[in-house]
């Protein structure tokens, strides 16, 4: 098993990897808030989480992925600098469509499982929502608030962070000047303005609302996942996974309320990505570039192309999406999936062993390249290596390329000839009417007229393929 190394927030660098457990992985991912699409951007970080599980996979751990669903408690006040100010924003996407709460929160994760489906994401083990586990989150309030971490205000119970003397360190926050300019007003009862809530009373319009020791509400943003990573994977797991948006608040206060409850931090690697944008711009529904998976598919192109894009790049870089850059990436899938096709073809037919030692090598090489902060992209350069190699034999670079992605998950051992020969390639006049003539020459058995019509074809920059289900053209 390769070494891991991990850029770890916690500690600001790249960290040898050791699990609490040996052999096993716990990994919490903070999921959408269920209120309205997921975007590509969005779904950006889950591509990027699911390499994360696959690779760890593939180096050799057992894994547990929990992820949490967000239908209640995520304010308004959040886009604004205040997680605890605003309006619920379920009941915001209830009241702009004119539905339930309940009914926009099966609605949209009804959506985001779908994008993940079209980008073959992993299941997570877990997919949880905080609305079914209210009672872990009062438990959890319980703990902090008998722990002497708590105080109520008119709002509600709120987080006392002057008892948690390194509430700035995670994101190495000056406090003062983050709310010096904040855009919203602040409860005048907190102690201070980043003290948070953690369970949110005297909202009698607000349509989500439980008992509770501290009155009838509603639990704050940041309780669930606290709550919910600790349920699933114990109160000290291994990895914690988040946009880099959630840093300075929402997994600070994670952190924060950990202590509060059991006096030490949960994960021991917290690991962010960076965003995507799109023409050099941040994804907004005001900009109206919200993109999403199945518009990739109305404007023609495969969801697993976004999938490879994305694993182009490195998490802690981030990706600017262009249509240019899309095509791109379906062109290069596009071979590569063609390639595979070939190979299973070519293989099928020959009487070929794997080459132990090359195997060996190359899938050594790819592992160190998953084992260095998941560097995603340098393995597809092997993939490409591999593909143009003039020493591997066919066999084992069909059987590498398929043990790869298990990581890649770009569904390379689904490609087939049937699926390529239904491939839309645009194909001139010419080479049309050469491949139509090859074709009766080939009929009528004159072999020799077919290979010159081969020839021909070959010089104009295309190649023919008889396959079971017909003649296939491609670019060379």
């Amino acid at each position: 098993m390769s070494e891991l190394y991990l850029h770890n927030t916690l500690t600001g660098k790249k960290d040898k990897f050791t699990p609490i457990t040996d052999g096993f992985v716990g990994i919490y991912s903070c999921g959408p808030t269920v209120y309205w699409n997921q975007h590509i951007g969005h779904m950006y970080a889950y591509v990027q989480w699911d390499c994360l599980v696959r690779s760890l996979n593939y180096l050799g751990y057992k894994t547990k992925w929990v992820m949490n669903l967000t239908d209640v408690g995520h304010l308004t006040g959040d886009n604004l600098g205040d997680a605890d100010t605003g309006e619920d924003k379920m009941e915001k996407g209830a009241e702009r469509e004119g539905k339930t709460v309940w009914e926009i929160a099966d609605k949209y994760i009804a959506q985001f499982k779908e994008s993940m489906t079209l980008l073959n994401i992993t299941t997570p083990d877990v997919l949880c929502r905080a609305t079914e586990h209210i009672p872990e989150q009062i438990e959890l309030i319980k703990k902090i608030d008998k722990n002497g971490f708590a105080y109520p205000t008119k709002t509600g119970l709120v987080f006392d962070t002057q008892k948690f003397p390194s509430y700035a360190d995670f994101a190495h926050l000056n406090l003062e000047d983050q709310h010096a300019g904040s855009r919203v007003e602040v409860d005048e009862e907190k102690k201070k303005p980043w003290d948070f809530l953690l369970w949110i009373t005297n909202q009698p319009n607000h349509i989500m609302k439980w008992e509770s020791p501290w009155g009838v509400g509603f639990p704050g943003w940041h309780i669930e996942c606290t709550a919910m990573s600790t349920k699933y994977l114990g109160d000290t797991f291994d990895i914690h996974t988040g946009g880099k948006e959630h840093i300075p608040v929402h997994h600070t206060n994670e952190i924060t309320q950990a202590f509060g409850a059991f006096g030490h931090g949960t994960a021991n690697y917290w690991l962010h990505n960076e965003w995507m944008n799109i023409d050099g711009q941040k994804i907004s529904k005001s900009l109206g570039n919200s993109i999403l998976v199945s518009d990739l598919m109305a404007r023609g192109f495969d969801p697993l192309s976004l999938r490879y894009l994305i694993m182009t790049t490195h998490y802690k870089t981030g990706l600017n999406f262009t249509w240019e850059s899309l095509e791109a990436a379906q062109t290069a899938y596009f071979k590569l999936r063609d390639f595979v096709a070939d190979l299973k073809d070519e293989v099928a037919r020959g009487t070929l062993a794997t080459n132990t030692e090359v195997f060996e090598k190359n899938k050594k090489d790819f592992s160190e390249c998953l084992a260095d902060d998941l560097n995603i992209a340098k393995g597809i350069g092997i993939v490409w290596q591999i593909v143009k190699s003039k020493e591997i034999d066919d066999k084992t670079k069909l059987d590498l390329i398929l043990d790869f992605d298990k990581v890649l998950g770009l569904k390379l051992d689904e490609a087939s000839l049937r699926h390529l020969v239904s491939y839309n390639v645009e194909i001139p006049a010419e080479v049309a009417t050469l491949v139509s003539a090859r074709d009766n020459a080939r009929a009528e058995k004159d072999f020799a007229k077919s290979d010159e019509l081969r020839a021909k074809i070959e010089s104009l920059g295309f190649e023919v393929k008889d396959t079971p289900e017909g003649t296939r053209v491609k670019k060379i």
